[in-house]
């Protein structure tokens, strides 16, 4: 599997909800994940085993050395938390971003600005587009989120996404 140029900083919700998946693994065929240091630590303190689960994914630890005023502007009228500003400072650091998070807030701060962001959801279905993962095995993780995840996602969402999957063979 070829590996995306692209740059993946993440927030700590999909690696949290990616790792009660046991599914890490579906971010592989990126070189590296940003992680900054915020987020490290709210990862550590709540899934401290998932940095460590993924032995064939390059975690990087690193905090912002630049702060966007963009996103600070933002930061009130999103209530963004320290982990989500500081990945969103680090987005603007690297061309060609991509922001992995779940929090709505989050999401509509970054496509305010103009950064990429995908969440759990988005990660599953991917996998099927790369060829990683079929149908039947996203299909069974999509299932699982509500028994064997802390993601707070809408039932009505979540059974959205599933009928797309289902119906669609090209999702």
């Amino acid at each position: 599997m070829a590996k995306t140029e692209t740059i993946v900083i993440a927030d700590a919700g999909p690696i949290i909800h990616l790792d009660e998946l046991n599914s890490l693994n579906l971010l592989t065929d990126f070189d590296k994940i940003i992680i900054p240091e915020t987020v490290w630590q709210e990862v550590q303190h709540h899934r401290s085993q998932a940095l460590h689960h993924a032995t064939d994914l390059e975690f990087v630890r690193q905090s912002a050395l630049h702060f966007s005023a963009q996103v600070d502007a933002l930061t009130p009228l999103y209530t963004l938390h320290a982990g989500e500003q500081e990945a969103l400072h680090l987005c603007f650091e690297f061309e060609n971003s991509l922001l992995l998070t779940d929090d709505t807030a989050a999401r509509l701060a970054a496509k305010n600005l103009g950064v990429t962001a995908h969440g759990t959801l988005g990660i599953l279905v991917r996998a099927i587009r790369q060829q990683t993962h079929s149908k039947s095995e996203i299909l069974a993780l999509l299932r699982a989120i509500p028994t064997q995840t802390t993601l707070h996602i809408r039932a009505s969402l979540l059974t959205e996404v599933i009928s797309t999957v289902e119906k669609n063979t090209e999702v």
